[in-house]
């Protein structure tokens, strides 16, 4: 009974053309990997400060000392993110319009939701990172891993011209190594597909939590500042959410 080859004999045993599609193959499996499960922690620890500050937020603290603790986590982490960020950017346009004369409500107003809007545009950059890289291993890779198995199973049938008697063991191995690479492309493509629409819907999800945040946030200034007396400059606490 002949001996079968085992899959690394296949694999050293194909064309350099073939070896060189798995070799792509691997190495996009290696990094989707790594950006998924990198993805994975990101998203977790996005979902966890967004409901740490959304509690916080709507706990009845003052704005003002809300604002200096966020300044003071920036010190710390050296960068805020998520919606605490969002929170920031939209905070400090609002108190430094505010502190200017001859600036109107509406100024201030526009001002702040400005400076939200792009804290918002840079988290939703962040949470959306790498999902173009895993759409195109989903899409591409099983188009790398067919195109590898014809170019195999094409040197297969090419080498019958040289022998008298065809047969199923004559052409076994080279259809097998072509086959590998089909392999290696469906197990390279399906984890970043599903990766890709997983973590596509996450995002969403964040980003639109980060939208509903930014409109109650705007809300809530847009209240105080018309609510306040002129030249008054502290800002009241955010009332308790109902």
């Amino acid at each position: 009974m002949e001996q079968q080859l085992s899959i690394w004999e296949l694999v050293s045993n194909a064309s350099l053309l073939v070896q060189l599609v798995m070799l792509v193959l691997v190495l996009a499996s290696i990094v989707s990997w790594t950006m998924i499960i990198r993805r994975v922690f990101l998203y977790r620890d996005a979902e966890y400060q967004l409901a740490e500050f959304e509690q916080q937020f709507w706990s009845g603290i003052d704005l003002g000392k809300l604002y200096r603790q966020a300044n003071a986590n920036a010190e710390d982490r050296d960068s805020i993110v998520g919606v605490e960020n969002i929170f920031r950017s939209g905070f400090k346009e609002f108190s430094r319009l505010r502190q200017q004369n001859n600036v109107d409500a509406d100024a201030i107003m526009q001002g702040a939701q400005r400076g939200m809007r792009v804290a918002m545009a840079r988290e939703e950059d962040k949470l959306a990172a790498s999902l173009p890289f895993l759409a195109t291993v989903g899409s591409t890779s099983p188009y790398i891993g067919l195109f590898g198995t014809v170019w195999g199973i094409m040197n297969s049938f090419r080498g019958l011209a040289n022998v008298q008697q065809a047969t199923i063991a004559t052409v076994a191995p080279g259809i097998s190594e072509a086959l590998i690479a089909t392999a290696m492309g469906l197990f390279a493509a399906i984890p970043a597909v599903i990766a890709y629409n997983r973590f596509s819907t996450r995002v969403d999800t964040l980003v639109s939590r980060y939208e509903q945040f930014s409109d109650e946030f705007s809300s809530i200034l847009h209240r105080q500042i018309y609510s306040s007396k002129p030249g008054e400059g502290r800002t009241p606490p955010v009332p308790n959410k109902a």
